[in-house]
């Protein structure tokens, strides 16, 4: 995209009356790096998608890392002189203060040809008040379930199993961060939900119906795409994987011990892909000892892995929508999920889905698999022909509409 001065005269004239996306202009705030892993990934995405399909977008981030079309707009909000300034420089908390003021006042000065305002976690407050200000809506990424839920399962989940609860650890209770989310909650006009399971959690502590929209994400397929060659039918056992980080509340423990109670450790082969929290690590150490359990850490491209596999097991106790499940999908590998992983499967047609937590059940989906050789054919052609739909691009469409609708309104 190419860099806007941030100029006081930069005006674009108002267009209330939206009949297509070409007719939009969408501020698009996010208080970090676009294009790195995760969530930088989900937003470059986005953005990428979204103006291929003609709306106008100005992207206002800390740091672009990959290239985006030529009519985006992009200013860098944590740089100088063309360099950038790492976030541990200022504090993440204080660098994702800075760039929400930044961007209401950009707001000010700019509000009257913007149609939408699209922010993101922990940078949302000054921006939507300031979009307010000028009538205009603002939508809040919802990465997650709700915040107060996920630090409920997280704790008790860690409580389980005997961990000792650090703010190091991910979704660790935070009362000041708990306080911010539910502000940023509350000033945003549409919040975008990734997922069913993740709106119940906004439903169940009274969050109004009108205010959440379910949108989705997805997969590049440029990246993500079946094997060349179908897999091999004499093979004996299972071949699963695991990818994402190694923590209470990804459900590893349980993916481990209905691997192992199922009867899938006999032939089959687990493996698993991620950083571990150390303590999480020693408590799982006998059910990471079997030989069928293969831990490979981090694994930046994961596609031969997942191409090779049957399986993607994922027994998330609580989550926005993994990216993980969508490419998983886009590589013919079979989602076996909890509901709180926000797959977009559906239970015995094109993968198997389990309650948060229910080891039992998740034992006896495997069990299934090894019992039923026609199972696992029959949801991986299911699920492969489904996948085209699950694309980024597919996603964006879904967006413009939610963008359009609501601007409209």
């Amino acid at each position: 995209g190419r860099p806007l001065a941030e100029r006081a005269d930069v005006r674009v004239t108002p267009r209330w009356s939206i009949c297509d996306a070409s007719q939009m202009h969408v501020l698009y705030s996010f208080p970090d790096v676009v294009g790195k892993a995760g969530i930088g990934t989900t937003a470059y995405q986005q953005v990428n998608e979204v103006a291929k399909s003609g709306v106008e977008v100005t992207l206002y981030c800390t740091t672009l890392t990959r290239e985006l079309p030529e009519s985006v707009r992009v200013v860098e909000t944590l740089s100088l002189l063309g360099r950038r300034v790492p976030h541990r420089m200022l504090g993440i908390d204080r660098s994702y203060r800075y760039h929400d003021r930044r961007v209401a006042a950009a707001l000010r000065r700019i509000g009257s040809g913007i149609d939408l305002v699209h922010c993101w976690p922990r940078a949302t407050v000054a921006t939507a008040s300031a979009a307010r200000h000028h009538m205009i809506p603002s939508f809040r990424e919802i990465p997650n379930t709700h915040t107060a839920h996920a630090f409920e399962v997280v704790a008790r989940e860690a409580e389980t199993l005997g961990l000792a609860s650090a703010r190091s650890h991910s979704h660790a209770f935070d009362e000041a961060i708990l306080e911010l989310e539910e502000r940023e909650y509350e000033v945003a006009d549409v919040l975008l939900v990734p997922s069913e399971y993740s709106l119940s959690t906004f439903r169940e502590r009274g969050v109004p119906a009108e205010k959440l929209a379910l949108h989705r994400y997805g997969f590049d397929p440029t990246r993500f795409r079946p094997p060349p060659s179908p897999p091999d039918g004499s093979r004996r056992g299972l071949t699963a994987v695991f990818v994402g980080r190694c923590e209470p509340r990804k459900g590893l423990h349980h993916a481990l011990r209905a691997w192992r109670d199922s009867g899938a450790c006999e032939d089959g082969r687990f493996v698993v892909c991620g950083t571990f929290e150390p303590a999480y690590r020693e408590v799982l150490e006998p059910l990471l000892a079997h030989p069928s359990i293969e831990v490979r850490g981090f694994v930046a491209d994961p596609v031969a892995l997942m191409q090779e596999s049957d399986l993607l097991i994922l027994p998330s106790l609580e989550e926005g929508s993994a990216l993980v499940t969508y490419e998983a999908r886009a590589c013919g590998c079979v989602l076996v999920v909890s509901e709180a992983a926000g797959a977009r499967c559906s239970d015995g047609v094109d993968g198997l889905v389990h309650p948060p937590g229910d080891v039992a059940a998740l034992t006896e989906h495997l069990g299934r698999l090894l019992a039923e050789p026609e199972l696992l054919p029959r949801l991986r052609a299911a699920s492969l022909a489904g996948a085209s739909e699950l694309s980024w691009e597919a996603a964006a469409r879904e967006l413009v509409e939610l963008y359009r609708r609501s601007a409209e309104r």
